[in-house]
């Protein structure tokens, strides 16, 4: 295997493959599911390092509708095949990678992502089809080997040989981003926007990436915990600007943009300069953010154009924010909230249900919890215990993961199963959470209020209304 087309320059195609629908599993998703409404994020981790190669293509299967069929078609005339896959998409994407090498016995492929740095040799023996796999973040490792660069030469590399399993040294993270290039003009090329949704943001909605990692802890967090790193990298703020500055003029249409770094506000001064810089472009704009963002900062963020931030408050119980090191508190994320309700800056709060030490009773704590703090909109999800985190590994010591499917369907499972409270009590309380927020009148009045004043926020709701329910019906059937 590792002198398969050996010297040859390789012309490349970074691949998200076709998988459920509606499934987000793609190269920049940190939950691999499909959601409660249409949403897609976009393949950042693929379209980097198909802008340092020439000749490249990306394709990103699911948001383009595109089937297992027409991918294998478009994979004629390239020599390596980068395929992205996710702990719940493997076996399909492995699937996929069948079909493509049935048709093309001489392109070499390789998978990357998460779970393949995690368990590298267990993917390459279940799936034949690939020739390797990448062992951390892999943009100078596939443009090596696009040069024709041998596996057992080439840094951050696992691969079978003769049956024996192959580990070349590990590649460290990239410490200089600015020298990376920007992966929204491979967007621009390769991708149509208008396929990218998010409940949150404006649509047509545009994600820029200033950074790689978090310095967060959390226990349930894939991407910090495996090819992100603990580290916070990031891109000048220059480099940044001129970015957003560059994607402006490529994306006219776009009605919001989204900082999407897994805590963008990881270094106050930092977001404060880049707010400041982007402010006269008259930008709406949005970024993930941590719960503990003082009013100082959040007041700078607004002047300049900021809409919203998404974050992750996960429960309304001290202890079980202390048990996955959240490292918030819940009085200080109150006091947050209050702050951003004082400069009109929406919220989107995002909640786990079933996190160690989670019970009935904590679970009704939250829910009321979120109805204290009233946020713009919220999301709720169930924990996922993908391999490579700390989470997984407690799961396994303490015996709760009781299912090693992640999702039915696309759909979420309640796999962790604790003594004292059922996967299907959790997966239940979903729904109930949803309904309970939802179904009040400041919900129901803001929404109405919003669809009334613009026609977008009219259709893309009544939309969103419409699969919301949909999903429901779909989640009932898979826990029936």
């Amino acid at each position: 295997m590792q002198n398969k087309n050996h010297g040859k320059e390789k012309r490349v195609l970074f691949l998200n493959p076709p998988s459920f629908g509606g499934f987000d599993g793609a190269a920049g998703a940190r939950y691999q599911a499909r959601r409660e409404i249409r949403s897609f994020w976009y393949p950042v981790w693929l379209a980097v390092p198909a802008g340092m190669i020439e000749g490249s293509k990306l394709i990103d299967a699911p948001p383009a509708n595109i089937g297992v069929e027409e991918v294998v078609k478009q994979c004629a005339g390239f020599g390596l095949i980068v395929m992205y896959t996710s702990t719940p998409g493997f076996s399909n994407d492995c699937r996929v990678a069948g079909l493509i090498k049935e048709a093309w016995p001489g392109v070499v492929i390789g998978m990357v992502g998460p779970h393949v740095m995690t368990l590298p040799e267990e993917t390459l023996r279940a799936c034949p089809a690939i020739d390797f796999v990448c062992t951390g973040e892999f943009d100078y490792t596939i443009k090596e080997l696009a040069q024709g660069q041998k596996l057992e030469d080439t840094d951050g590399v696992a691969y079978l040989s003769g049956g024996e399993f192959r580990r070349t040294t590990d590649r460290p993270p990239v410490s200089d981003l600015d020298a990376l290039p920007y992966a929204t003009p491979i967007y621009a090329r390769d991708l149509k926007i208008e396929h990218y949704f998010n409940g949150y943001l404006e649509h047509p909605y545009m994600a820029i990436y200033a950074g790689r990692g978090c310095k967060a802890r959390c226990t349930f967090c894939l991407w910090p915990q495996t090819i992100g790193g603990r580290n916070y990298r990031t891109r000048s703020v220059d480099n940044v600007c001129r970015e957003v500055e560059q994607a402006k003029g490529l994306f006219p249409q776009v009605r919001e943009w989204f900082f999407d770094d897994d805590t963008f506000t990881g270094d106050l001064a930092r977001v404060e300069a880049i707010a400041k810089r982007i402010g006269p472009l008259g930008l709406k704009w949005s970024a993930n953010a941590r719960a503990n963002v003082p009013l100082e900062t959040l007041s700078i963020m607004k002047e300049n154009g900021l809409n919203l931030l998404t974050v992750g408050f996960e429960s309304g119980n001290q202890q079980i924010l202390n048990n996955v090191k959240k490292g918030i508190t819940v009085e200080g994320a109150k006091r947050f909230m209050a702050d951003t309700k004082r400069l009109g800056i929406k919220v989107h709060a995002a909640f786990i249900l079933g996190l160690p030490g989670e019970t009935a009773e904590t679970i009704e704590n939250t829910i009321r919890y979120a109805i204290e703090l009233d946020p713009y909109s919220i999301q709720v999800s169930l924990p996922a215990p993908y391999p490579g985190t700390e989470l997984y590994e407690q799961a396994i010591k303490e015996g709760w993961l009781k299912k090693s499917d992640l999702v039915d369907g696309g759909i979420q499972s309640a796999v962790l199963q604790y003594p004292h409270l059922s996967g299907d009590a959790v997966f239940n309380a979903v729904e109930r959470f949803y309904k309970r927020f939802y179904m009040r009148p400041k919900p129901i009045l803001r929404i109405v209020k919003e669809m009334l004043v613009d026609r977008h926020t009219f259709a893309r709701r009544t939309r969103e209304g419409l699969e919301f329910f949909s999903f429901m019906a779909r989640r009932k059937e898979t826990a029936g």
